[in-house]
């Protein structure tokens, strides 16, 4: 992995297509929510399969709690799709088939030539695309559980929503004040959410 790319530092935003042929960024799909950002060798590997089955049971978990989910592969469209299908996710597949990510991120596995894919990464992903944890999965137990993703996650938003501890009377004061900046989502950049 590139040396830039560590905790602290912001993931760069690629374009990549996604599964359903369109052109999206990475900030795009964060939006304004944490991410689980999976760099995958693709459809033949089955460590990236058993990864990923364990992601499709904990993803109606991550919708529920504000967390994207994105997985991006050396595989082509027509394979990620396949991918997509087979493993029943309900999140962005994204293809990367130039290997753009796996030459900028200098993460080519080159002990498999044959396939030439990425050395598989799990990154979790602050808002505006900062790093907050990076897994390297070359080996299976590199790879992240679900159990060390919810740990990260915990740690993650006590960190960056004010609001973490609701009982906090300097909340409620807020509040009942009307200030609802430190509310997720009731902050400006959700207007179409905020209470009357």
């Amino acid at each position: 992995m590139r040396a830039d790319i560590q905790v602290g530092a912001q993931f760069p935003d690629y374009e990549l297509t996604d599964h359903t042929g369109k052109r999206r960024k990475l900030s795009e799909l964060q939006g304004d929510a944490p991410m689980i950002l999976v760099l995958s060798r693709g459809h033949y590997c089955p460590k990236d399969h058993q990864q990923l089955h364990k992601l499709v049971d904990f993803y109606p978990e991550l919708n529920v709690a504000y967390t994207n989910l994105v997985t991006i592969s050396t595989d082509n469209l027509l394979q990620t799709n396949e991918f997509r299908d087979q493993l029943g996710a309900q999140w962005p597949f994204l293809s990367d088939a130039g290997r753009k990510v796996q030459k900028d991120l200098d993460i080519a596995e080159y002990t498999d030539p044959h396939n030439d894919p990425m050395i598989p990464h799990t990154l979790v992903l602050e808002p505006g695309l900062k790093i907050f944890r990076i897994y390297n999965g070359y080996w299976y137990w590199g790879r992240p559980s679900v159990e060390d993703l919810r740990h990260d996650l915990r740690e993650l938003f006590q960190k960056i929503r004010p609001d973490w501890d609701i009982s906090d009377s300097e909340l409620r004061a807020a509040w009942e004040r009307g200030e609802r900046e430190r509310f997720y989502p009731y902050k400006k950049s959700r207007p179409e959410r905020i209470a009357s």
